[in-house]
């Protein structure tokens, strides 16, 4: 995957062709494909929106003016905005565009995203961004409080134990059935993974050398959101959700490649990676096949399920911790923190 010229480094008269080759190949690889992939979108919607609210292309370095304006046409509700207010008429240019859902104020954490991939194209170019120029910070800052609110959850309720047999009871006997059971089961089990990193596993990150035995599998992640190449540790799967994978491994004859995959309407196993969208349909058919609401949870349920049922089970945080990879305390703690005040004696002081 080549990114876009804008967020590659710029080429330097100090350096040769071939260093200069180098040097891009180096922040290609060097880049999560994930962050590769917000730089493309983020790259795409703040071309979109200089060249309709100033008429012109982006400029490297940009300008203080034009900076200063991205963020104050951001942080509020436009729908109230006069029809000629130039920031309405810029935002509904670009949901025609289809690059903004509506008009309300975008969350914080968006706006925050684009103005961090527009800094790093500037430092990949080896030139001082706008923002950070005492005005332009200084009313960044106040935008963040503006636009404040109350963080949504990332699934609208957590795909606990009893949930997550539920929605395993749909999985009967087809080799789709098969796979969806192991990436559940695996989703789960081995700390609550994200969709990312059940797409990204490959058959050599999984290790059969101790199922036979003692009915354990050892998961190797390349990476995580918090976690570096060669720096993730090994992550275990037993019991049920071993066998699981065991069975979908030999199902699918997965030999080598990606661990999960399409399956065509004729049950055929295909070579190519599952997509990340392709698990959110899963979690979404299988909760419409248990008779539960499509919405009611997303794949990050399994995430927050997991958390939310270590803590139920008197898990003590550290351990679920290990297996989650969180790498803040204070975030795993949200989950625990929502059981513990269920249980808490002092909220049942009237009945």
């Amino acid at each position: 995957m080549k990114p876009p010229a804008p967020y590659l480094p710029t080429a330097s008269p100090a350096l040769s062709q071939a260093d200069h080759e180098a040097l891009t190949d180096l922040y290609i690889r060097g880049t999560p494909a994930n962050t590769l992939r917000a730089y493309e979108r983020d790259l795409l919607y703040v071309t979109a929106w200089k060249s309709v609210r100033f008429g012109t292309t982006l400029s490297w370095p940009e300008r203080e003016e034009a900076a200063l304006a991205f963020i104050l046409d951001h942080p509020r509700d436009l729908d109230d905005a006069s029809e000629d207010d130039v920031a309405r008429e810029t935002a509904e240019t670009l949901i025609a565009q289809g690059l903004r859902k509506s008009l309300a104020c975008p969350a914080p954490s968006t706006l925050d995203r684009r103005i961090a991939s527009w800094l790093a194209f500037h430092r990949m170019k080896n030139l001082t961004s706008p923002f950070g120029t005492p005005q332009v910070k200084q009313a960044r800052s106040k935008a963040r409080r503006a636009a404040a609110r109350p963080p949504a959850p990332k699934s609208a309720n957590p795909i606990t134990r009893d949930v997550l047999e539920q929605l395993l009871a749909t999985c009967r006997g087809t080799r789709r059935d098969c796979r969806d059971r192991a990436l559940l089961m695996l989703g789960w089990a081995s700390g609550g993974r994200r969709r990312s990193e059940l797409t990204g596993l490959m058959r050599e990150d999984v290790s059969l050398k101790e199922f036979e035995k003692r009915s354990i599998v050892w998961i190797s992640l390349l990476e995580t959101k918090t976690t570096q190449k060669g720096e993730t540790p090994r992550l275990v799967l037993k019991g049920r959700a071993a066998q699981a994978l065991v069975h979908w491994i030999e199902v699918g004859e997965i030999t080598d490649g990606p661990l999960f995959r399409p399956i065509s309407k004729a049950d055929r196993v295909l070579k190519r990676r599952l997509s990340p969208d392709a698990i959110y349909q899963i979690v979404r058919h299988r909760l419409k096949l248990a008779g539960l609401p499509e919405d009611f949870a997303s794949p990050h349920g399994l995430r927050s399920g997991f958390l939310t049922q270590a803590a139920l089970d008197g898990a003590p945080i550290q351990a679920a911790m290990r297996l989650s990879l969180h790498r803040s305390m204070a975030q795993a703690q949200k989950y625990y923190d929502d059981v513990d005040i269920a249980e808490n004696p002092a909220t049942d002081l009237l009945r």
